[in-house]
């Protein structure tokens, strides 16, 4: 509930006065804040979907924008061209609207027409059922698959199996190239990721396990979302170099493994671990561990 109230004390007034005085239980089930132009807002969580009697204006979704980035469009230029921004605290806000497009990328987008704020969460020990998958009988991490529809809490997974490793006497390193799963503000995460954590913000994964690699000496990387080309040749890096990762990929099947980009890394055994997430029971929920 903290978490929604502090999204809340950022938004315009007149979005977020409604939404003030809901009850607990709506408030504490809510994952996402859903502002459309021209529709009512709507609270969405596995369990629900619920309609907020205000109707958003295409002003207030600018407003809520501003409000949320502080003002600072130079420091997020990046992230909304790529259609969201990672705000204080690790919650992610998706943008919709036109996209102005140059060189074949997109390089802005205007006329917000639709937004999508969803809390990040940390969930202590929800890695504990994997735990013993993750280190081998030598104490040293394995290189871990976390697979995964979206929805489903992967990146809530990988930021407490950083705690949980950390915790263990293992230098953990987090290449958080999204900013979600450490949401370092202030150059301190949001989240607990242990004593022994260190985390390089906003890099790109190929260029920041590298760096990791020479400049950390990790046991283990945790990363979020593998799957460039370059990418993969930063896990092989991995591998010569004695460090394991665990990483995540969208996905809900072995067969939809054999069909992307990191099967090369599928077929030389790289990982030794692939779980398979779902949300059955709730984000998070481990529904299959397949030993590499």
């Amino acid at each position: 509930m903290d978490t929604f109230r502090e999204i809340l004390s950022r938004l315009p007034l007149s979005v977020r006065q409604e939404l003030e005085v809901l009850p607990d239980y709506v408030v504490s089930e809510t994952e996402e804040i859903r502002l459309r132009c021209g529709q009512h807002i709507r609270l969405q969580s596995k369990n629900m979907d619920r309609i907020v009697s205000h109707i958003v204006t295409a002003e207030e979704l600018v407003k809520t924008l501003n409000s949320l980035i502080k003002y600072s469009y130079y420091a997020y230029e990046e992230d909304l061209a790529k259609g969201f921004v990672t705000i204080e605290g690790g919650h992610r806000v998706g943008i919709c609207g036109k996209a102005v497009v140059k060189n074949g990328q997109t390089v802005l987008i205007k006329e917000i027409s639709s937004m999508n704020i969803r809390f990040a969460k940390e969930i202590k020990g929800c890695s504990d059922k994997i735990a013993p998958y993750l280190v081998g009988g030598d104490g040293k991490p394995k290189s871990t698959l976390i697979v995964s529809p979206p929805g489903c809490g992967k990146t809530t997974m990988l930021r407490d199996i950083a705690r949980s490793l950390s915790s263990r006497m293992i230098k953990v390193a987090v290449c958080d190239e999204r900013s979600e799963i450490a949401g370092m503000y202030n150059s301190k995460p949001s989240f607990d990721l242990g004593p022994r954590t260190d985390v390089l913000d906003g890099s790109p994964k190929a260029q920041g396990i590298q760096m990791l690699i020479r400049s950390m000496s990790p046991g283990v990387i945790i990363t979020d979302e593998i799957g460039k080309k370059e990418d993969l040749e930063a896990a092989r890096q991995c591998l010569s170099s004695g460090v394991a990762l665990i990483t995540s990929i969208h996905g809900s099947s072995s067969e939809s493994l054999k069909k992307s980009e990191i099967k090369p890394l599928l077929d030389t055994g790289f990982f030794k671990n692939i779980i398979f997430l779902s949300k059955e029971y709730g984000p998070g929920t481990v529904a299959e561990v397949v030993n590499g």
